[in-house]
């Protein structure tokens, strides 16, 4: 599998927040309000991190680190707050807002689409919403998390393990085997435990027991 190049995954990250933005059109005050898969944080919330992501700059992103003495919780927890709105209707358009923006902190365009792409299921999975991925943006982003732990670890949680998409070409490893959707593989390698219930294989209990890591 090879790498896309930076402006293909640009186009993927566009696609990808137009979907977010459109599959949350018409949330009820409760539903805004709901716990994501993303711990401590709500549906609005994670929304409101992705906007911050997509408007922070690496000078603003450096300048966010000192002021935070150093402590990156601190200062995603300022941005998110930063971009939260005054209500759900103006969290979603600060969101929407951001749709073409190519504006990242100092992290590679890929981990931008692995943002997009995981946040957007902390949302979705507890609304019920399912969204189709293009083979290529989840095949795109399960081949660059299998390599990294920046930001999540993923390299070091799937280590010694065999993954195999059941929906596209993406395998990596050795070891006992995961398989399944490639989103699905892609959740539990950044820690989301219950999304191995929709894997199988003998190292589908491995891969839970390192669920939640940082």
């Amino acid at each position: 599998m090879t790498t896309p190049p930076d402006p293909t995954v640009w186009s993927m990250i566009r696609a990808e927040r137009a979907a977010l933005a459109g599959d949350l059109a018409g949330l009820s005050p409760g539903q805004w309000a709901m716990p994501s898969l993303c711990d401590g944080l709500t549906v609005r919330e994670v929304l409101a991190h992705l906007t911050a992501g997509a408007s922070l700059s690496t000078v603003r992103w450096l300048a966010g680190v000192v002021r935070c003495r150093f402590d990156f919780d601190k200062q995603v927890a300022m941005r998110l707050a930063e971009q939260l709105g005054s209500g759900p209707d103006d969290t979603l358009a600060r969101f929407r807002s951001t749709v073409s923006s190519t504006t990242k902190p100092p992290l590679p365009a890929l981990a931008m689409l692995g943002e997009t792409v995981v946040h957007g299921e902390d949302i979705r999975r507890p609304l019920g919403i399912r969204r189709e991925y293009p083979v290529e943006t989840v095949t795109a982003v399960a081949g660059y998390y299998r390599g990294t732990d920046l930001v999540v670890v993923a390299k070091g949680r799937v280590a010694g393990l065999r993954l195999v998409a059941s929906d596209g070409p993406f395998a990596t490893g050795d070891g006992p085997l995961v398989s399944g959707r490639t989103i699905d593989l892609v959740m539990a390698m950044t820690g989301r435990g219950a999304c191995c219930d929709e894997l199988d294989g003998d190292g589908v209990g491995t891969l839970r027991s390192r669920s939640g890591r940082r």
